[in-house]
């Protein structure tokens, strides 16, 4: 089986995971999908599959030589985003893809005007939805070139390699990936996540995030009769939208710059909610946004009387940067040294996002976030190169056989 049928294969399950949800993992289907994969890893001749209760999949890829090297591991997650269906997948293949508009189906065309993106694959076979849901590159491709790799190891002998783990997770896109993933049992001394987009990213950066439930609280009577009585929850909640600046949103930003994310608004007269996730590079900064909130809050309540205005504000993950900077950039080395040796310009950048790598790399386990090759995800205009598949796959090989002559 290459790698495009494997793909192809994995995106006939769905495994969108949900966000309002407290079960582990968050949705039964996706479980599915990893008893399949289990399966799988079985038939490719892997060693000590096991998956959990929770739906954590593990398994190993033996040693193959004498020498005393680094166990690493790769990481990817099988869950699909909430922000757009996966099911019924109907993916199609444009073949030595010319750089003109792309018919997904009826009325829907992926254009390089509106994607310019598209553009860097002219020449490449690109996997394309049908327009009506998402792929699921994100990140069924990452599980993809990391069973492959394994199956090329497996197929060559002669490249000698240490210990290998891998180990798929549910529930990466709802920021819950990490948090069952046993460390300890996955036993390595770093790992990397085949979670980013095109062909050469690496990220050892990621966002510092939060997650805020700003809540207000109004007063309902008829409003024939409610001078100087009513409180209406959804105007005070517009009013605390307007505190925030509106140039910090993600439409507004790129690069390093933080932002405030405004993902829903539910309410009436009487109660109503924004939901609001919080990010920023920078520690200190990420501090700051988190008081302004809060700070907003204060004022909202010293204008309209205590307890009008309420909000939950959590921590989610922090910058993986923190922890591989100080002691493991050993760990970007090796990758940058296996791209260069297989052709791969790299591309380091921070990750506007998050990644299991940056919750792992505060349990104790260095894991830094590679290319998986998919592109514009969570939505129907995502999309794959064949190509970029198969540079991923050669990269994880390449970084097993640098660690297994490793001399750190």
């Amino acid at each position: 089986m290459d790698i495009t049928e494997r793909f192809l294969n994995y995106t006939q399950f769905d495994t969108q995971s949900a966000e309002d949800s407290d079960s582990v993992p968050s949705t039964s289907k996706q479980l599915i999908f990893a008893e399949y994969l289990k399966k799988e890893l079985e038939k490719e001749g892997l060693d000590d599959v096991e998956l959990d209760e929770k739906g954590y999949l593990y398994a190993t890829l033996k040693a193959n030589t004498k020498d005393k090297v680094p166990t690493i591991g790769f990481i990817s997650h099988y869950d699909t985003s909430p922000d757009c269906s996966g099911a019924d997948i109907k993916p199609q293949i444009v073949r030595n893809y010319d750089g003109s508009d792309i018919l997904l189906s009826k009325g829907i065309v992926s254009s390089p005007k509106k994607f310019p993106e598209l553009l860097q694959h002219v020449g490449e076979d690109i996997i394309v939805t049908d327009g009506t849901t998402l792929l699921g590159a994100d990140d069924k491709a990452g599980i993809a070139e990391i069973v492959q790799a394994m199956v090329y190891l497996q197929e060559h002998k002669d490249i000698k390699h240490g210990k290998i783990r891998i180990a798929f997770n549910p529930d990466e896109e709802i920021g819950m990936g990490a948090h069952h993933f046993d460390v300890e049992k996955f036993g390595c001394e770093w790992a990397y996540t085949m979670d980013g987009s095109d062909v050469g990213e690496l990220e050892f950066e990621n966002f510092n995030a939060a997650s805020a439930k700003i809540h207000c609280k109004g007063i309902n009577v008829h409003p024939g009769y409610a001078k100087d009585k009513m409180v209406n929850a959804i105007l005070l909640a517009m009013e605390l939208a307007a505190m925030l600046p509106a140039d910090e949103t993600p439409g507004t930003t790129e690069g390093y710059q933080g932002f405030y994310h405004l993902l829903s608004v539910e309410g009436n007269v009487e109660k109503a909610t924004l939901s609001y996730i919080i990010r920023d590079h920078d520690r200190e900064r990420f501090e700051d946004r988190k008081r302004f909130i809060e700070n907003c809050v204060e004022t909202m309540n010293e204008k309209y009387g205590e307890g009008t205005v309420t909000a939950e504000v959590k921590d989610q993950y922090y910058n993986m940067k923190e922890k591989i900077e100080p002691d493991a950039m050993h760990v970007i080395d090796l990758v940058l040294r296996a791209m260069q040796e297989t052709g791969v310009a790299p591309k380091v950048r921070p990750i506007r996002g998050g990644t299991d790598g940056a919750q792992l790399s505060f349990k104790g386990l260095p894991c830094p976030n590679i290319f998986a090759g998919g592109i514009n995800f969570h939505g129907p205009y995502e999309f794959v190169p064949i190509q970029s598949m198969e540079k991923a796959m050669q990269v994880i090989v390449k970084i097993c056989e640098l660690v297994g002559s490793y001399n750190a």
